[in-house]
């Protein structure tokens, strides 16, 4: 089943447990059928961290949860999940992140999607651009993120570049040794000149009106999908994750 309309919303984890044991338990169930166990990003705990933001996708009538991802900002009561996972590789993880958190700095992790939707780009591609959308309300400067191979592109459109000094060239078998990621890095969140140009056009125009509906075309399958987005944080200030 291919769904044509769906909804995506982001939220602070600790403003609804509800929903955030709903992400937990669909995300689980897919890490669970690709037999991947050790994952950074499915500790739970970050249920009760204020840093921890959730992007929540969806079906049209919020009855089925199909996917999402988190934005988790460093600064709150977890270190980034990044510097847990590569840093059993490479400790100089530790000091990049720790000079990117000055401005403000977060990563997107968590990212995954249903069955029914795979090929639509709910995880790898539009949950990604949303994530760089709403950290324009959180006033990181920049975006972690561990890439499998195919999903490297995605991250690319938005203006993420690997960081090839981690690791080798910026990749290391995790979570399993058979499987590989790949560190990207957005270092300019708030202007994503690095972006290709329809995505710089897509992402400002959803920062401008953050509740809208929108039919994308998704980039893997070239299916239009039509996409309900309610993207407005409640109580943040942009300076909260900001080292001063």
């Amino acid at each position: 089943m291919v769904l044509n309309s769906i909804k995506i919303r982001a939220f602070r984890a600790t403003d609804d447990s509800v929903a955030c044991e709903r992400f937990i338990e669909g995300h689980a169930h897919v890490l669970e059928v690709a037999g991947v166990k050790k994952v950074t990003s499915a500790n739970h705990d970050w249920i009760n961290n204020p840093a921890s933001f959730v992007i929540l996708v969806e079906n049209e009538d919020g009855s089925k949860v199909l996917g999402g991802a988190r934005l988790q900002c460093s600064g709150g009561n977890q270190p980034l999940p990044i510097e847990q996972a590569a840093g059993e590789f490479d400790v100089r993880i530790y000091d990049v992140v720790r000079e990117k958190s000055i401005h403000g700095t977060a990563e997107l992790c968590g990212l995954w999607n249903s069955r029914e939707v795979s090929g639509l780009g709910i995880g790898a591609f539009f949950s990604t651009r949303v994530g760089v959308v709403i950290a324009e309300q959180l006033g990181v400067e920049s975006i972690f993120a561990l890439c499998a191979p195919y999903t490297v592109k995605f991250a690319e459109k938005v203006g993420c570049r690997v960081l090839k000094s981690i690791g080798n060239n910026g990749t290391f078998y995790y979570p399993k040794l058979d499987l590989l990621a790949t560190i990207v890095l957005l270092e300019d969140a708030q202007t994503i000149q690095q972006a290709e140009p329809a995505e710089q056009v897509r992402i400002f125009d959803i920062r401008k009106n953050l509740q809208q509906v929108y039919t994308e075309v998704s980039p893997i399958r070239q299916m239009e999908v039509e996409i309900h987005y309610d993207l407005q944080l409640k109580n943040v200030d942009p300076n909260e994750f900001k080292i001063f």
